[in-house]
């Protein structure tokens, strides 16, 4: 017996010589990699700490958009810094944690009951880098619960779900979004008031579509009899009249701004690219080609036909008889459970400057993505514009930067967001908010909310005042004044909207390139070389940002 014993003590001290070699040959850093064993073992023992009492309880916010939304902008204040803004973990913190940060959308993450989760969240896990989230929060944990909502919205379908859902896309028919009101009636009702469920509308139907007295139109006269449609309520309106099958654009629009006749003609030769395939009167430059694609739900190129107009939700969602029919999320496509290119390809479709990569279809120049529809790959049917860097044409500045209007897309894809994984849905609710351009909170907590101080995305300053250099408050001090600045036409003189790639254009830019800065774009008053010794100033400014 004290033989086996003795046995038995030497194989353990060897077995932790060897630990103790292993260790010491491979370094205890965080840097590595754990094991598959490992990650099995620790997942194992977390899972199992867990009492069960707290595995049972449910969400008392289960189905709570607003609650959903509370949970997604604590999200994006306490966790996205470690989880990313997607909630991958792919991030300078997350990718050197021990052990990793866990992929929220992964299965091992989703089939965690909402007690466990909850429990996670509100407890912290030890000797890893999630905190216990309890003292953070009010005397409640309602918002611990609100967490749990959010996670859940990372819910990514499994393949046999993704499968179900690309053959009831397959198969389905468009019905139209009344359809959905039975079953998201507030969704719905947001969703009425949006610019994306008013893109054009009819006059007979809408009395109150048509802004100006037409009586003042000294361009070119037409009664309200000939307009079939009325498109644009903000910057500008147009109106388009039906002859046979196909709508086209009388030759006259109203600037909103201005309260003035305009004359309304895309010009023959060095703009838009379609121009070259059509006739230079209006009258014979069909909507249906040049427009109507993007302004409605499944547009027939043969039947000249749409299930709907305007953005409804089968434009993002895809065809949607069979989930109407039997609703389930296995027959409906979600761009919010999508990879980050599909989610924003979604958007891109029509919002960009590009030409279907088949090239004319039927002889015919098309300026949508004819054949796409979300769930496919948008690059099978899509180019977007090519810009020759250093040169500024009708469609984009001298770095790149889009020039005209509807080019989001055009400017989001060179922005390093994208390249992080940020959706056009992290900013935007095409369903419906309260704030500007359907922004899911004013724009700058939108941005605080991941570029808040102290984050790792920065701006690495003490106060916002040292990052903008303008006191709180002003114009100057808001994060789209500098980042997104007004300077892309929106089809009318002096109507401006925000460009989309995030960077700083700098007065050296402007003498360089002739860009229009946001410096100069406030202080009109000053020359660039003033706005550029200005920034030479900045401490917290990298010179050679500024100058080049």
């Amino acid at each position: 017996m004290g033989r086996i014993a003795l046995i038995a003590a030497l194989v353990l001290v060897a077995l932790a010589a060897l630990g103790a070699s292993w260790i010491k040959w491979r370094g205890f850093r965080a840097s590595s990699s754990p094991s598959a064993i490992e990650i099995r073992v620790a997942r194992s023992m977390r899972n199992f700490a867990i009492p069960s009492g707290e595995r049972k309880r449910t969400n008392p916010f289960a189905n709570d958009e607003v609650a959903l939304e509370q949970g997604r902008e604590h999200f994006l204040a306490q966790c996205a810094t470690c989880h990313g803004v997607d909630g991958r973990g792919s991030t300078s913190i997350g990718a050197n944690e021990y052990p990793r940060v866990p992929d929220l959308h992964s299965n091992l993450t989703q089939r965690l009951s909402d007690g466990e989760i909850h429990y996670i969240i509100a407890n912290g896990v030890q000797l890893t880098g999630m905190p216990a989230m309890q003292g953070a929060h009010s005397a409640t944990d309602a918002e611990s619960w609100k967490l749990v909502s959010y996670v859940r919205s990372f819910q990514s379908p499994t393949r046999q779900t993704a499968v179900l859902q690309e053959r009831a896309a397959d198969t389905a028919h468009y019905v139209g979004s009344a359809s959905c009101q039975k079953c998201h009636a507030a969704i719905y009702e947001r969703w009425k008031k949006t610019p994306m469920a008013n893109v054009v509308r009819d006059p007979r139907e809408h009395p109150d579509a048509i802004i100006p007295d037409l009586e003042t139109n000294n361009i070119a006269k037409f009664t309200i009899d000939q307009v079939a449609f009325v498109y644009g309520s903000r910057w500008k309106q147009r109106y388009f009249t039906k002859i046979g099958d196909d709508y086209y654009p009388l030759p006259v629009q109203w600037d909103i701004n201005t309260k003035q006749w305009l004359k309304y003609h895309v010009a023959d030769k060095g703009q838009d690219w379609w121009a070259d395939y059509y006739p230079s009167d209006n009258m014979q430059r069909p909507t249906g080609p040049t427009c109507d694609g993007c302004h409605s739900v499944n547009y027939d190129i043969h039947a000249k036909q749409v299930t709907e107009w305007n953005v409804g939700c089968e434009r993002c969602h895809g065809p949607g008889s069979e989930h109407v029919a039997h609703p389930t999320r296995n027959n409906i496509l979600n761009p919010a459970e999508m990879d980050d290119v599909a989610s924003n390809d979604t958007c891109i479709q029509c919002h960009s400057q590009g030409r279907p990569r088949a090239g004319l279809i039927e002889g015919k120049a098309y300026d949508w993505p004819v054949g796409y529809r979300v769930g496919l790959h948008l690059a099978d049917y899509w180019m977007l514009e090519d810009n020759t860097l250093g040169q500024t044409d009708f469609l984009h500045f001298a770095d790149g930067t889009a020039h005209k209007n509807r080019m989001q897309g055009n400017d989001f894809v060179q922005s390093v967001m994208y390249r992080h994984g940020v959706t056009c849905a992290t900013c935007h609710d095409v369903h419906g908010t309260d704030n500007y351009a359907q922004l899911r909170e004013p724009a700058d907590k939108l941005c605080l909310d991941c570029h808040g101080l102290g984050s790792p995305n920065g701006p690495h300053t003490a106060t916002m005042e040292e990052h903008t250099h303008h006191k709180d408050g002003t114009s100057g001090s808001q994060c789209v004044a500098c980042h997104l600045p007004k300077i892309e036409t929106q089809g009318v003189p002096g109507t401006f909207v925000r460009t989309h790639t995030f960077k700083f254009i700098t007065p050296a830019m402007t003498d360089k390139y002739n860009i229009p800065n946001p410096c100069n774009s406030c202080h009109a008053d000053k020359s660039t070389e003033w706005a550029n010794k200005e920034l030479l100033t900045w401490k917290t400014t990298s010179p050679w940002r500024v100058t080049h």
